[in-house]
């Protein structure tokens, strides 16, 4: 099979290499798909920069890709989940990434079906981002009525982590540029900001929750409007000691980490707020739950543009340049 390799990390980012592999073979409890398609993410852009060894160090040379859509192929002993044919679509479990490729072998239980409105180009571009709200929102202990900042929300994660927030009873205020403020007002956004024309830190305060994904830059600012004893949780600040506990790293990670994110838990500190950092986990069962928002919403997602396999490396200085609108897209099989 072919499948897109990094062989060597590099700070200023390095090119996948194109390679034929071996199609995996599967243990009892996984499944081997046959894989549609595969999203692009920030990411991937962050593991070939080595911005996550502390967290997942991969061992190189690894296939890249953490958002597949498949068929199943075939089926382990242990299996009563999926069945030969089932199309369904994960975020790729942290120990075993590899979306691009033609073939990936994942356990059942990380996988769920694919919505049947959704195509194969539309799901690839659910799983991760989905996932990512639906557990920041479980991780904020979320509740109905209250108000929620989502930072940068015309990109990939805005298009589901709005609909998701609105599936939760939030109002939902977002940023971003004014040509996107159509397509993300019928997500569901209550209030769409155009950055070139209006600071969100001069007009927005107190709000509940703030989803940061922009990171250092703008989380002094993201403190700033959230309210005395609200919560942010970030996908592009530091982590923290929370987080590595959280995340069950060894003892000596945490003690890094705790010196690494502590100036946003300082920040945090000054208003008796709480600073999250987020790693999203697979989880078939809250695809499962993610699904029953999509079957009652109707959700439609914000595809950008779609490569080939062969074009992976085009797509990843896309997506770092931040050139794609909505989700980016690796079609690797009709």
């Amino acid at each position: 099979m072919k499948a897109a390799v990094l062989n060597k990390y590099d700070k200023k980012g390095t090119e996948l290499v194109i390679k034929d592999l071996p199609i995996p073979t599967i243990k009892e409890d996984e499944i081997l798909l046959k894989v549609k398609t595969a999203g692009v993410n920030p990411l991937d852009n962050m593991i070939i920069k080595k911005e996550v060894k502390m967290i997942v160090p991969y061992k190189l040379p690894q296939i890249l890709g953490n958002e597949v859509v498949g068929t199943v192929e075939k089926v382990g002993s242990k299996v009563s989940d999926c069945k030969i044919g089932d199309r369904v679509y994960a975020r790729m479990p942290l120990d075993s990434i590899g979306a691009f490729a033609e073939y990936v072998a994942i356990k059942s239980s990380s996988v769920a079906p694919v919505p049947e409105y959704l195509s194969d180009v539309d799901a690839a571009s659910v799983p991760l981002t989905a996932l990512t709200a639906l557990q920041a929102f479980e991780l904020m202990n979320v509740k109905k009525g209250d108000t929620i900042f989502i930072s940068g929300g015309s990109g990939g994660l805005g298009a589901m982590a709005i609909p998701i927030a609105k599936s939760f009873g939030l109002t939902v205020i977002t940023n971003g540029n004014g040509e996107s403020e159509e397509r993300v007002r019928k997500l569901g956004a209550d209030v769409y900001i155009d950055y070139r024309k209006e600071d969100y830190a001069k007009t927005v305060k107190d709000v509940d929750y703030v989803l940061d994904t922009l990171g250092d830059k703008e989380l002094p600012k993201e403190f700033a409007i959230l309210k005395d004893g609200g919560e942010l949780v970030s996908l592009r600040g530091l982590p923290n000691g929370e987080f590595a506990k959280r995340f069950g790293l060894p003892l000596y990670k945490r003690v890094l980490l705790k010196i690494a994110g502590g100036k946003y838990d300082r920040l945090a500190k000054k208003k008796n707020q709480k600073y999250h950092f987020i790693f999203v986990k697979e989880s078939g069962e809250g695809l499962k739950r993610i699904n029953e928002i999509f079957k009652d919403k109707h959700i439609e997602t914000s595809v950008g543009e779609v490569f080939s396999l062969s074009d992976i490396n085009v797509a990843l200085e896309k997506v770092k340049k931040g050139q794609v609108k909505g989700k980016a897209i690796i079609k690797v099989s009709d």
